[in-house]
């Protein structure tokens, strides 16, 4: 591509709506405090999920709302399908670091209620596949606005 020449890529919408998930997380990341030398990640989570079952699923991601904070993990949001495709959801849990991430799950699987929404999801089993990616933002990458 160069500057005379528009972009001839068609972004699909799986790639749209990561790079929006993805720009969120971003800007919830840089509004975290941070204290060198902490690496701020955030887990990107990818549901498959049944959809016909949204509203088990919406119920899901509420009770982290509650749980996620509680544990130690910045809860920057649960995301539902909205228009387009019906069966992919999205989780995003900001960290200080890989370690505080592992701090976090072993504080979750003690957590009473948070044992129960784990148990909710399986006996219901609206969610079909999950995918866990750890992602930081790349410095002087971010919120660069368009020039033409």
């Amino acid at each position: 591509m160069t500057p005379d020449r528009p972009c001839d890529h068609t972004m699909t919408r799986r790639e749209a709506v990561a790079v929006i998930a993805l720009s969120w997380a971003a800007g919830a990341l840089r509004a975290l405090p941070l204290t060198p030398p902490a690496m701020t990640i955030a887990c990107f989570i990818r549901y498959q999920i049944d959809p016909y079952q949204l509203d088990a699923f919406r119920s899901y991601a509420a009770v982290w709302g509650r749980v996620i904070p509680r544990c130690g993990g910045h809860l920057i949001g649960y995301f539902m399908p909205h228009e387009g495709t019906n069966d992919v959801a999205w989780g995003l849990i900001a960290f200080d670091s890989l370690a505080a991430y592992e701090q976090y799950r072993a504080r979750i699987r003690d957590d009473q209620e948070g044992r129960a929404n784990f148990q909710f999801a399986q006996e219901k089993q609206f969610i079909l596949r999950e995918e866990r990616n750890f992602v930081s933002v790349v410095d002087g990458t971010f919120e660069i606005p368009a020039t033409r």
